[in-house]
């Protein structure tokens, strides 16, 4: 008979490959962790102030750099504990919290991706109509849709997995996974099975619908109107799907991590891979978008020139 039990604390291998340079990960990650949420906190407060950023496409900004921090915040800096430390057990319940978080930053980084491609589709095929269909209270509601969506969704999901019974309690990584905990479940029943499948079909799959959508409508207006308008639709699109494309390679090398074997890749290297998606993303995404837009670039140049004069004075 098996030995089935409920896991009261879930130990993380994966810590045990970096014990010689622990202190060079932890530097290297707090740099990154501190760069990330400087970055995401200026824009943020930069779209706040400014009323002139108060439109549509900075909203949904704002909100998609409030996930970078939900995301980042919710795993960084318990792995830069964990690397410090020379035990990596984790209390059941604070590994199923880091999966709900996880998840729901993914899903919301989905959703905030396809809400900004339905505006830029608003805004390059009904220029004329754009502030009649993006209002206000719309873009408020449609933001409120995309985080409301996750929560509740992974609400529902979670406890499904926290009732398995398991065999073992020991992950290769650095943490929590919802793919690696179903491996250690004794048994899964085909419902649960499916129910995975499903949940990453409505994080992934729902959200890409109206991003396809989207991007064929502007592709067919972009080749029947003038060259302004398909530089317009360039310069406005790039940095999206620049996110776009970087946040779904991160997903593609976490999903490839958890569900097959990849042990032949050296142990610092699926590390690095694994901590991209809470890395890059939330650091890629401020610089992406505040680089490139020029009226978030304009006012941060004024902010810092600011900042510096007073402490100069």
């Amino acid at each position: 008979m098996e030995n089935t039990t409920q896991i009261v604390l879930v130990v993380l291998a994966a810590y045990g490959n970096i014990d010689q340079l622990r202190h060079l990960y932890f530097s290297i990650v707090i740099i990154f962790y501190i760069a990330i949420v400087v970055a995401n906190s200026v824009l943020i407060l930069v779209i706040c102030v400014e009323k002139p950023l108060h439109e549509p496409m900075y909203l949904f900004l704002c909100s998609l750099f409030a996930n970078e921090l939900y995301g980042s915040t919710a795993v960084l800096p318990f792995i830069m504990t964990q690397m410090l430390s020379d035990k990596h057990d984790v209390p059941a319940s604070h590994c199923f919290l880091q999966i709900f978080t996880l998840y729901t930053y993914a899903s919301v980084e989905y959703c905030n991706l396809a809400a900004m491609a339905y505006d830029r589709y608003v805004s390059i095929c009904y220029p004329l109509h754009y502030n009649v269909i993006m209002t206000t209270r719309r873009v408020n509601m449609i933001i409120l849709l995309v985080w409301t969506y996750s929560f509740i969704k992974f609400t529902i999901t979670v406890p499904v997995t926290v009732s398995f019974k398991f065999c073992d309690n020991i992950i290769d990584k650095v943490y929590c996974d919802i793919w690696l905990l179903n491996k250690l479940a004794c048994s899964v029943s085909t419902f649960n099975g499916i129910s995975i499948y499903v949940v990453g079909f409505l994080t992934v799959g729902v959200p890409l619908i109206p991003i396809s959508f989207s991007y064929i409508k502007i592709l067919s207006v972009c080749l029947k109107t003038s060259k302004e308008t398909k530089q317009k639709a360039i310069n406005t699109c790039t940095p999206h799907i620049a996110s776009l494309v970087n946040f779904t390679f991160a997903c593609f090398f976490d999903i490839l991590q958890s569900r097959f074997d990849i042990t032949w890749i050296p142990a610092a290297l699926r590390i690095i891979l694994s901590v991209y998606l809470l890395i890059c993303q939330p650091l890629l995404s401020p610089i992406m978008y505040g680089l490139h837009i020029s009226k978030i670039r304009n006012v941060c140049q004024k902010f810092l020139v600011y900042i510096m004069s007073q402490f100069h004075f």
